[in-house]
């Protein structure tokens, strides 16, 4: 029996126990100090009308002082146990009950994906598995955030793995298991779910890459750490000699490559109009959208001119990435990077940089190796002796969210040219801190839920915000259709980018172009715009 179930029959035996004792104290007093002898009957009465403070029915004064000193007492004894007693006794118990009403096992069912433990990193591939209808069911030892998960309307199981195995369920009917949970949490999952003859894959989140080969020996099919991966995102999108030219370059299939480019003072766009400005006629290159002050314009206005700072998101071919990063970059970046934030993630950011050869300057709270400045990193005048002002980029891998939306706000005070590459753990917080005055921004949810997604649904695609993804699609239904013809833009709200055909990509489509049977599509648009497309062409969804 529950600890709460046993104070709850210990308070519903105590409380008649109390009122007899009460009553029977009162009998004896009105016989004997107020010459008023009352029946056991009136006395539990009286009892039961002060204990609960209802008020007085035949009895409501008293001559003798000790008479109306008991009376206060239990009056106050009354109010104690309405008050303190009552949600002491009550609270735990109901709190239990509700706890109750969650699942303590996980369903048996057939293609649906368990998910041990919730967390930042997670969350994007739950929302992409919801929008392709595919059953999830979370695994939560918190109990407070297996109730937020429940009220959200997912499938939420409330256990704990190292007290009670069972929790698992029968997983033979499981389509993958995610392991988001401590190391050893997730190894002691992976074993359990092998010995019991998953055969399915698992794949591991982990803290540390020198825990991918226990990992792996414990069962897992693939291991990631997602910090680490996010870190050299963030590298990589600020650093051309990690990236050449086109820093945060990412490829989609064997030829197409897909970034998000900043349109730099100087450069050859600034004032024109999309439209004016023939990007894809003069690259080759697809602007798929734009982020202006914070907001995404996708698909992009042809007619709105560009800005300096306006964040261009396109895709082409190398070459053509090439030619448009000369015309938003119109001259190479030179300078060093200044990096707020020195925890993980920003130790990581840093290191790849330094190992790329880039100069680095680290402002931190706290001394450390590789630390140059240590102090209040949104102090104004410290983020001046580290040069922001003549940094290459800045890059805010801070603790939380919003103390990323805040150093974003206060380093754009300070400079106007310079690039700001923030992270996130919540995906949803990115346009937050591209109101901010970040220029680029990453979530960790958005670099793990890539990851997640190709390892459990084998979808190659690219989520370059959590508004915009491009997706390697098959031909299917559009084998044999004019591509122009087909009116995908209109009838979908995607965005054909390119068609592969063996080792050519198709970037600019002609009129009588027609798609052939063995043609791999590239689409770009929302997530439900691309659910759209594979409801409206059948056979597309995997290339």
């Amino acid at each position: 029996m529950r600890r709460s179930s046993r104070r709850l029959l210990l308070m519903v035996a105590a409380l008649p126990a109390t009122l007899v004792v009460l009553a029977i104290l009162y009998q004896v007093g009105m016989a004997h100090l107020e010459d008023k002898p009352r029946t056991f009957w009136q006395a539990l009465a009286w009892a039961g009308e002060t204990v609960t403070t209802t008020g007085y029915g035949a009895d409501s004064s008293w001559t003798h002082p000790v008479m109306q000193v008991y009376v206060i007492a239990v009056q106050f004894v009354g109010v104690v146990m309405a008050f303190l007693v009552f949600p002491i006794f009550l609270i735990p118990f109901f709190e239990e009950r509700f706890e109750g009403r969650l699942p303590n096992r996980v369903p048996r069912g057939k293609g649906h994906i368990l998910i041990y433990r919730w967390g930042p990193a997670v969350a994007t591939l739950v929302e992409e598995l919801e929008r392709e209808a595919i059953p999830v069911v979370i695994l939560e030892e918190n109990l407070a955030t297996a109730r937020r998960l429940h009220d959200r309307g997912r499938t939420v199981v409330h256990g704990d793995l190292e007290e009670d195995d069972e929790v698992l369920g029968d997983l033979t009917g499981l389509r993958g298991i995610v392991a988001n949970g401590a190391d050893h949490a997730n190894a002691v999952l992976t074993l359990i779910a092998r010995q019991r003859g998953f055969t399915g894959p698992i794949v591991a989140l982990v803290e540390q890459p020198s825990r991918r080969a226990p990992m792996m020996r414990a069962g897992a099919t693939a291991v990631f750490t997602p910090r680490h991966a996010l870190a050299a995102a963030i590298a990589a999108k600020a650093s051309v000699a990690i990236s050449p030219r086109v820093s945060g370059e990412r490829r989609l299939g064997k030829a197409l490559e897909i970034a998000e480019l900043r349109v730099h003072r100087g450069s050859a766009l600034v004032g024109k109009t999309l439209a004016a400005a023939d990007v894809r006629g003069k690259t080759g290159a697809t602007i798929i959208g734009k982020w202006i002050n914070g907001e995404l314009d996708a698909p992009p206005s042809p007619t709105q001119a560009l800005e300096v700072g306006t964040i261009l998101v396109a895709a082409g071919s190398r070459e053509a990435m090439a030619r448009l990063g000369e015309l938003t970059t119109p001259v190479a970046r030179h300078g060093h990077f200044v990096v707020l934030g020195y925890e993980e993630a920003g130790r990581k950011v840093a290191q790849f940089l330094t190992d790329a050869g880039e100069e680095v300057r680290v402002i931190h709270n706290a001394p450390g190796d590789g630390v140059m400045f240590v102090g209040d990193r949104l102090d104004p005048e410290l983020l001046q002796q580290a040069g922001v002002a003549e940094a290459q980029a800045i890059l805010l891998v801070m603790e939380s969210d919003s103390e990323t939306t805040f150093a974003a706000a206060v380093v754009r005070g300070l400079v106007s040219d310079a690039a700001i590459i923030a992270s996130v753990d919540n995906a949803d917080h990115v346009a937050r801190v591209h109101k901010a005055g970040a220029d680029f921004v990453l979530s960790i949810g958005q670099v793990a839920g890539q990851l997640l997604s190709f390892q459990l649904l084998g979808e190659e695609a690219v989520r370059l915000q959590p508004e915009i993804k491009l997706v390697k699609t098959a031909a299917g239904a559009l084998a044999g259709e004019e591509l122009l013809g087909a009116r995908i833009r209109e009838r979908t709200g995607c965005l054909v980018i390119a068609v592969e055909r063996g080792d050519d990509v198709v970037v600019e489509f002609e009129q009588g172009f027609r798609i052939a049977a063995d043609d791999v599509v590239y689409i770009s648009g929302t997530p439900a715009t691309i659910s759209t497309y594979y409801d409206t062409f059948a056979g597309t969804r995997a290339a």
